[in-house]
């Protein structure tokens, strides 16, 4: 089994806390717990794959950068990326060490700085369709607020109910592929657990000599997470966010979780609207492509459930036609 894992921003900080170091690390010390379980019912040959979300240490970075402003210049977004993806990979890595040194599993685990290539003419660029959240969840008054302060920024409502349902979003372009895959498909085939395209890939653009330079803006983690499945030849792609099971008509009278379907289901589940964009449509999308692509089974479920779901006991399994 090569099996990729996508961790959701919940795995390393709740939306109640405010994201002190302390948080951040018993969160991945959660997580990572977890992974360690998964890791130790692998067989020889077996492969792990980890990516993970960014959005809320990025916008809260964002926030510290423009507090700051007038003191320090502000970075640009792929390099408070880029920063970000350092600062998760490290906690990830240094929590699933220790794990795997307690149950005595000598498996090497890194994190990649890694680039993500994507299009400068991606429609996410233009107007107001940004739609990848990032910072903390807003009342919709705080939302005013943040918008009156800063009138360049897009705040969307990106819960259908809910007090905090506001978040300002960036633009969220299509991952085209995987700037270093050469480099990660390596250290995989190597037996090395990886964590690479931390918070969607570091967004860049290349020019007609093949020259890269960074963007304004932040991939989403799961259709990066998906194009990285590619490069590493996974056969199962695990995607775990806040629920046990993605649902149909969600925040509605009439909502009902999603087990075990076949990839045409699905596409039509998508089509049909029932997956909120910037939540769990980019999630149901990466699992569409992946086993459109070749995948033999993508999993959305919560990271308390991820063994289970690994087992077909729970989660939305989603299986090719």
């Amino acid at each position: 089994m090569r099996l990729l894992v996508a961790l959701g921003g919940n795995a390393i900080k709740q939306a109640h806390e405010a994201g002190a170091s302390e948080e951040q690390f018993a969160n991945c010390r959660l997580t990572t717990k977890h992974l360690a379980e998964v890791v130790s019912k692998m067989k020889v040959g077996d492969r792990l794959i980890v990516t993970h979300g960014n959005g809320p240490q990025a916008g809260n970075l964002m926030v510290q950068q423009d507090l700051g402003k007038s003191s320090v210049p502000a970075q640009s977004m792929d390099i408070v990326g880029a920063m970000t993806q350092g600062q998760i990979g490290y906690m990830l890595q240094q929590s699933l060490i220790n794990f795997l040194q307690d149950e005595g599993i000598a498996v090497p685990v890194v994190a990649v700085v890694n680039q993500v290539l994507v299009n400068e003419d991606d429609p996410e660029f233009f107007g107001d369709t940004a739609s990848k959240p990032v910072g903390n969840f807003l009342t919709e008054q705080e939302a005013k607020q943040v918008k009156m302060e800063h009138p360049e920024y897009i705040v969307k409502k990106v819960k259908p109910n809910g007090e905090r349902a506001w978040r300002r979003t960036v633009a969220s372009p299509d991952p085209i592929a995987n700037v270093d895959r050469e480099a990660i498909k390596r250290m995989v085939d190597a037996g090395i657990i990886v964590i690479a395209s931390g918070g969607g890939g570091i967004p860049v653009v290349a020019d007609e000599g093949g020259h890269y330079r960074g963007v304004e803006a932040v991939i989403d983690k799961d259709l990066a997470g998906e194009r990285l499945a590619e490069v590493v030849e996974a056969d199962t792609l695990l995607i775990l966010t806040d629920v046990e099971q993605a649902r149909l008509n969600f925040g509605k009278p009439n909502e009902q979780p999603i087990g075990a379907i076949k990839l045409s289901q699905a596409k039509q589940y998508l089509s049909d609207g029932h997956f909120l964009a910037g939540s769990m449509g980019p999630k149901v999308k990466a699992c569409v492509r992946f086993l459109e692509w070749g995948g033999k089974r993508a999993i959305i479920t919560s990271l308390d459930k991820a063994v289970e779901a690994l087992a077909g006991k729970t989660g939305t399994q989603i299986l090719a036609d």
